[in-house]
């Protein structure tokens, strides 16, 4: 076998090779295309009986608090159960409101502050050692 033959051998072993590992590529990229479609698919499937459950929770507690307000209805007039559990339902939104905004107000304004105070003290180091 002369150079040459060795040379042509050895170049046709390379676009073996690389075709091949083109060919491995495309076929991990449709695999894992698939396997995203798949997971895409159950994902809005959970979405969408997560919503559904939602939807079912807040009737749920509609019909459990006109429970209440009936219940509390066996002691007082009707007007003042339901009242009654509308004032409660106020001051649960509004204990729930106060708590939201001290939320708010401690996360605000949303600046990494220690990260920049990080990158500060960084900055002066090196100018400090560049200039010394």
């Amino acid at each position: 076998m002369s150079a040459a033959q060795a040379k042509r051998g050895i170049g046709r072993s390379v676009k073996e090779v690389v075709a091949r590992s083109r060919s491995v590529a495309r076929l991990q990229i449709r695999l894992a295309q698939l396997e995203l479609k798949q997971k895409l698919v159950r994902i809005g499937l959970g979405v969408g009986l997560a919503a559904g459950a939602a939807v079912l929770l807040v009737y749920a507690i509609g019909f459990l608090l006109a429970g209440a307000a009936a219940g509390l209805a066996l002691a007082v007039p009707w007007w003042a159960a339901l009242l009654i559990v509308g004032g409660v339902l106020l001051g649960i939104t509004a204990i729930l409101l106060l708590l939201a905004v001290r939320s708010i107000k401690a996360g605000a304004p949303p600046v990494p502050e220690a990260a920049i105070e990080e990158a500060r003290l960084t900055r002066e180091t090196v100018r400090s050692n560049v200039a010394g």
